[in-house]
């Protein structure tokens, strides 16, 4: 715990939950209506990660899905298709086997959705899943260690499943529903991008509250901040409720004002969802698509 408050010491804590709320009121109502235009639900399109992480998932059900994706270019020929198609560890040979596109294998693993088991077995589903094709890693940062305090044992755990990464992409979910504050948030951020997280998320969509435009908000100050200090761009992804345009766009616009348009690109900006991509192919074409 020491070595990270000194690591805390240089970075700016001054943000309070009433200032980061009056600082999303204030950037949404000046900018949002600017990015309300097909242009940008096109763009949003390229963002989503395709998500699929229920219970009664099948492989019938999975593989369906990712046709989908095979024959989107087919039915929408002038759209961007999805980023990544985000599922349970035992469908990544399904993924793979039946995806025809240039498309990202995104799977939770690492005890997804709870972070509450050994490490070694984090490490091995983690392993298991980029073997078998993965090449993005969604892993729950552990909160209950974090709410205990014990912030170096979570950077050494993450840390390892980094290395168990090999060359996929590793993306945190922070759960931010369940740290509550502004300072929380942007300590369990800088812990996860210290330990080489690729991406940091808001949350897991599984019981707790999801996003919120606040707690995304605080991720991409932190984000900037980190990234003025060292050098490297770290990605963002919401998820947990984000299903219409207009929580899409929100979002958008909180990227493109905080860190800029160089994050506007799939390589460092992602939206985990289930029924957005409907929702925006809705609003581009303007009557109702159950496509996916």
């Amino acid at each position: 715990m020491e070595r990270f408050e000194s690591v805390f010491n240089e970075y700016d804590f001054s943000m309070t939950d009433r200032s980061v709320a009056a600082d999303v009121e204030k950037l949404l109502s000046e900018h949002v209506a600017e990015n309300t235009e097909k242009a940008v639900f096109s763009q949003l399109l390229s963002f989503v990660d395709l998500t699929s992480l229920n219970t009664d998932d099948t492989v019938e059900k999975i593989g369906e899905m990712v046709e989908k994706v095979n024959q989107f270019d087919n039915q929408f020929d002038i759209l961007p298709h999805p980023a990544g198609i985000c599922v349970y560890p035992a469908f990544v040979p399904t993924v793979k086997d039946t995806l025809q596109e240039d498309v990202d294998i995104v799977s939770v693993a690492g005890d997804f959705p709870h972070s509450q088991t050994f490490i070694e077995v984090k490490i091995a589903e983690i392993a298991m899943a980029v073997m078998e094709g993965a090449t993005e890693i969604d892993v729950v940062f552990p909160v209950g260690k974090f709410l205990s305090g014990n912030y170096d044992e979570i950077h050494s755990e993450l840390s390892e499943m980094k290395q168990s990464c090999r060359e996929a992409k590793m993306k945190v979910i922070l759960e931010t529903g369940l740290l509550k504050n502004a300072e929380s948030i942007k300590k369990a951020a800088l812990i996860s991008m210290c330990a080489g997280a690729d991406f940091v998320k808001t949350s897991t969509g599984k019981g707790y509250q999801g996003a919120t435009p606040e707690a995304f908000y605080v991720m991409c100050q932190t984000v900037k901040e980190f990234n003025a200090k060292n050098g490297t761009k770290v990605g963002v992804k919401v998820a947990g409720g984000v299903s219409t345009t207009e929580d899409a766009v929100k979002y958008y616009t909180i990227v493109k004002q905080v860190l800029g348009k160089a994050w506007l690109t799939p390589d460092l900006f992602r939206i985990g969802a289930s029924r957005l991509v409907n929702n925006l192919l809705t609003s581009i074409v303007g009557k109702e698509i159950s496509y996916f």
